[in-house]
C-alpha cells in the first residue's frame, strides 16, 4: 500500500496552533547561551573589563552597586532530524503496515519544519543508516514520499548502533523524532536516549492493534519477521493476559525513562487516525 500524501493538508487545520508550538520547539532548541545580540534574556554574568559596556544593566546596578552584563540567547539554525525504523518488524500490519503508519509521521513532521521555514533530515535503519535527501519547499516534500514508497524494507534492526551513529550527524541541540515500534532491549533505549539528551527527543511508537491486544487465540503458528523464524504454539486467555501486561511494562519502562530524560513519548496504534496521533504528540 503506498504512502498517501494527503493527510498532510489536514495539518493545515490547526496550522497557526502548529506553528506556535513548532517554532517554540525549534526556537528552544537551537538558543546558545553565547553572550551576543539575541532577543531573548538568558540570565546576568558579571562585568569583566573588555566586555561590551552597551549590556551593563544599569537597574540591576542601581539597586546592588554591583555590575552586570545582560546575557543574551543568540539564535542558530537548528534541523529536525526524522529517524524511522525500516526494518522487517516494521512490515507488519493488515489495513496498513507499521512503516507506512510511521513514515506518514515523519513526513508530518518534515511538512510542519519545512511551514516553519526550518531544515530537516530524513533517514531510515534498519541494520545500517540510510538518508533520504529531499530538496527544500512542497515538491521537495512529494520527492520524499516518492523514495520512502520504494524504500527497502527489511533486514534485523540494529537501534543502538544505528542511532548511535547517526548522533555523529548533530552538532548542536536540536529535535529529533525516532520512529519505531521500539521493541527492543530497555537498556538499548536508554542509553540511545542518554546520548540524545542535549536534544528535544521524541520518541514514537507505532504498534499495529493486532500486537497490541494480541487478539489471537488456539492454535497458531508465529513468525518473526526479522529472523524469518517460526513457531507453533497455542494461545490461551491466560497467554493474552500475560503478553498484554508484559508489553505495557515495556511501555511504561519507555515512557518512565524518556521522563526522567527529558524527552517525549508516544505510543500510537495504526488504526487511529493520523491526524488525531499528531494532535496527541503536539499537544499532550
Amino acid at each position: 500500500m503506498p504512502i498517501d500524501p494527503s493527510f498532510l493538508k489536514e495539518l493545515d487545520k490547526f496550522r497557526i496552533a502548529i506553528k506556535r508550538r513548532v517554532h517554540s520547539n525549534l526556537k528552544g532548541s537551537r538558543e546558545s547561551t553565547a553572550t551576543g545580540e539575541g532577543l531573548v534574556f538568558e540570565d546576568y554574568v558579571p562585568y569583566t573589563p573588555g566586555d561590551d559596556i552597551r549590556h551593563i544593566d544599569w537597574n540591576v546596578f542601581a539597586r546592588t552597586e554591583k555590575t552586570f552584563i545582560k546575557r543574551m540567547e543568540e539564535e542558530k539554525n537548528s534541523i529536525v532530524h526524522i529517524v524511522l525504523d525500516a526494518s522487517s518488524s516494521m512490515n507488519f500490519g493488515n489495513n496498513i503496515k507499521k512503516f507506512e503508519y510511521g513514515a506518514m509521521i515523519g513526513l508530518g513532521f518534515a511538512y510542519m519544519a519545512a511551514k516553519a521555514n526550518e531544515k530537516f533530515e530524513f533517514t531510515v535503519f534498519s541494520n545500517k543508516l540510510d538518508f533520504i535527501r529531499a530538496k527544500a519547499g512542497s515538491r521537495g516534500i512529494m520527492g520524499l514520499v516518492e523514495q520512502l514508497n520504494k524504500a527497502d524494507i527489511g533486514g534485523k534492526s540494529k537501534l543502538k548502533e544505528s542511532l548511535l551513529e547517526y548522533k555523529k550527524n548533530i552538532h548542536s541541540r536540536s529535535i529529533v523524532v525516532i520512529i519505531s515500534d521500539f521493541l527492543y532491549d530497555i537498556n538499548d533505549i536508554r542509553e540511545v536516549l542518554l546520548r540524545y539528551k542535549r536534544s528535544q527527543a521524541y520518541l514514537v511508537q507505532i504498534l499495529d492493534p493486532v500486537e497490541k491486544n494480541l487478539k489471537l487465540s488456539g492454535d497458531v503458528i508465529l513468525k518473526d519477521l526479522e529472523t524469518d523464524t517460526s513457531m507453533q504454539t497455542y494461545i490461551s486467555a491466560r497467554t493474552r493476559e500475560q503478553y498484554r501486561q508484559r508489553l505495557q511494562e515495556h511501555i511504561m519502562r519507555i515512557d518512565d525513562i524518556c521522563s526522567h530524560l527529558g524527552a517525549k513519548f508516544i505510543s500510537m496504534t495504526t488504526d487511529q487516525p493520523v491526524f488525531d496521533s499528531f494532535y496527541r504528540i503536539l499537544f499532550n
